[in-house]
């Protein structure tokens, strides 16, 4: 089977976003928040499944939770989704959960003028991604064939091996919760979890200039209190 290969584009982030645990805390914490939704369960089962994988302690999950129960402050955010390009016109999707569109827009229209091609109409860019689960798995001392086995039992779409570090599974958006739980219920850990936009195709960035102004567009974005996600098509192997 094969995949995407969504790791190859966070791998060498990781490090970076493991010294951000708090601010990436507070973001889940936000995005749980507006998902207590009587009405929408789902959702707030894929947001548990995310802050787990990026091993938000229990505690902070069931006090956020009740948090948002017992304030109902969850429409004081909306959801916001921008589309550009960054240098060399690699695709960018911010998602934003703000109070404030008049805040937020600016700042993120800033920092795609600065470093990349610019902001872009809604769609200019999403057409060439796709919302997939997403679940990644260390490799370490697992068997890759009992690995696919359990992940097509579960209901997952596909399963990238190609990774010398880890399982990379994809599923439909509607089945992710459901993969997810079969899987953890048989005792696998998650190095990432979400429905995620996943590139149809990715662009090399060949010149060092473009690099590094990729690098400091996403860096500033993710240190942005109002962006939840940066989606991009920038191969970084």
């Amino acid at each position: 089977m094969s995949g995407h290969s969504k790791w190859h584009n966070i791998q060498k982030t990781k490090g970076a976003a493991d010294a951000k645990r708090s601010q990436i805390f507070t973001k889940i914490a936000r995005e749980m928040i507006v998902a207590v939704n009587p009405n929408n369960n789902s959702r707030l089962a894929t947001v548990i499944a995310k802050a787990k994988a990026a091993n938000m302690p229990n505690d902070n999950i069931k006090r956020t939770i009740d948090k948002a129960l017992g304030s109902g402050n969850a429409d004081d955010f909306v959801s916001v989704v921008y589309e550009g390009y960054g240098p060399s016109g690699v695709a960018v999707i911010v998602e934003a959960l703000t109070d404030n569109r008049n805040r937020t827009a600016p700042e993120v229209r800033h920092l795609l003028d600065k470093y990349g091609k610019g902001l872009g109409a809604t769609g200019c860019v999403s057409w060439s991604f796709d919302q997939k689960g997403v679940i990644v798995i260390e490799k370490e001392d697992l068997d890759e064939d009992t690995v696919m086995m359990d992940a097509l039992d579960a209901g997952a779409a596909d399963m990238d091996a190609s990774s010398e570090e880890v399982f990379e599974i994809t599923t439909t958006p509607e089945d992710f919760g459901t993969v997810l739980a079969a899987l953890e219920e048989k005792g696998y850990s998650f190095l990432s979890a979400g429905v995620d936009m996943v590139p149809q195709t990715y662009v090399k960035l060949e010149q060092e200039e473009d690099v590094k102004n990729m690098e400091k567009l996403i860096d500033l974005l993710e240190e942005n209190d109002d962006v939840q996600n940066v989606y991009h098509n920038w191969d970084q192997e």
